[in-house]
């Protein structure tokens, strides 16, 4: 099922994407509406529960705690898994998890938050492996980019619909369709992935001597830097946006869902972009990303009070913010081809870190008394800082591709 295709090249190689790629994506849409659904209920959760708004906080805490935390050691457990096997037991997990929070107390709530955490990015560090498992490497960083698009449309459609749901019903409702759509991803992956791994007739299989072997160089880290830096730059703007936008712009309440949705549509149009230019030119794309944020954090931090540059701004922060991601994932499976399990899961817990230091970096620069604009500037400093990374990244590669071939696969 998921290696059929109508769609070739001039030279006669497929085109199109094996289906499997669109199920993972589809799935980590179904489950990154968890992390984002919260932010909106917050409130009514907090009143509910009977605790203070700051307690309830903590349950966003736990979740991310779980994410950043949880894939490596999860990666490490299921190496000897099939990977159809691995997806589908991270989301019975997730899917469990959610629920039971759903009937229990405050307590029950926190400690399954933590625990859908970890099954969230166990799922998403083995989905961008299957997904580079399903395709020729040179549609690895494009399987990749459809596969973090999930993630995508949950921040900008998963989360905010979750969250209309909730204030239309009960904040548990939205959580409830946020486990149905989650069955419906372990019906797609059980139909729709192979059982076993591709390679599983290959007795040389990553073992975790090679994993972690792999994990020592010091190239991955040096990528791991950039995805946090980057990360961090874009959604430190992103996480303020809607209160710049009704603070300082002066825009009417009722648009500015509008216009986070424009960030989203240009977060498509950067994963399509960056999909395809990071196959081939991953520095490129990295490069064109992390100096885009640079400019337009700068040009929001400025031009904030004029609504007209506002928008299409956004539209193009989204592009530079998601033009980053499928050459992060590209560089690092390139980097550890040989064992991408453990590297692609580390992967995982940095973008979650990114995400998860922005409150932490706003609050250190408002309470000096800074100007809200003050949280663009951040966010242009971040991805400045990773635009020297990027070119030592550049540089290592370009001496490695100098070298002999089985030198090259030595290093790696």
């Amino acid at each position: 099922m998921v290696g059929t295709t109508a769609e070739t090249s001039p030279s006669g190689r497929s085109t199109r994407l094996p289906a499997g790629v669109y199920l993972l994506g589809f799935s980590l849409f179904a489950m990154g509406s968890a992390e984002f659904l919260l932010a909106g209920v917050l409130p009514a959760v907090a009143a509910d529960l009977d605790v203070t708004l700051s307690s309830a906080g903590f349950l966003i805490t736990a979740f991310a705690l779980g994410v950043v935390v949880g894939g490596p050691p999860f990666a490490v457990l299921s190496l000897r898994w099939p990977r159809r096997t691995a997806l589908v037991a991270s989301q019975c997990v997730f899917a469990v998890s959610i629920a039971v929070g759903q009937l229990g107390t405050y307590e029950v709530l926190l400690a399954t938050r933590l625990v859908a955490g970890v099954a969230y990015a166990a799922f998403f560090a083995v989905a961008a492996v299957t997904a580079i498992s399903l395709v020729t490497p040179d549609r690895r960083a494009r399987a990749s980019g459809v596969v973090v698009s999930g993630l995508s449309v949950a921040m900008v459609a998963g989360g905010p619909g979750g969250t209309l749901l909730s204030h239309v019903t009960e904040w548990r409702d939205g959580f409830w369709a946020v486990v149905a759509l989650t069955v419906v991803g372990i019906v797609g992956c059980l139909l729709g992935l192979p059982a076993a791994h591709p390679d599983s007739a290959d007795s040389t299989r990553p073992g975790l001597a090679r994993e972690l072997a792999t994990l020592r160089q010091p190239g991955l880290w040096v990528v791991y830097a950039i995805t946090i830096l980057t990360t961090a730059a874009y959604m430190i703007t992103f996480n303020f946006l809607a209160a710049l936008l009704e603070d300082v712009t002066g825009m009417p309440e009722v648009w500015i869902p509008a216009v986070l949705a424009v960030f989203g549509a240009g977060a498509f149009v950067g994963l399509t972009l960056g999909g395809r230019v990071a196959d081939q030119r991953p520095h490129l794309a990295l490069l064109t990303g992390a100096s885009a944020i640079v400019i337009l954090s700068v040009v929001i931090a400025t031009a904030i009070r004029h609504a007209w540059v506002m928008v299409p701004t956004v539209l193009l922060l989204g592009i530079a913010a998601f033009v980053l991601n499928p050459a992060v994932f590209g560089r690092v499976f390139a980097l550890a081809a040989d064992a991408p399990t453990l590297a692609g899961a580390t992967t995982v817990s940095a973008f979650q870190l990114g995400i998860s230091i922005t409150p932490a970096l706003a609050a250190a620069a408002l309470t000096q008394g800074a100007a809200l604009t003050t949280v663009c500037l951040v966010g242009a400093a971040l991805a400045a800082a990773a635009v020297p990374l990027i070119l030592l990244d550049r540089s290592r590669d370009a001496t490695a591709r100098s070298r002999p071939v089985g030198t090259v696969a030595r290093r790696r």
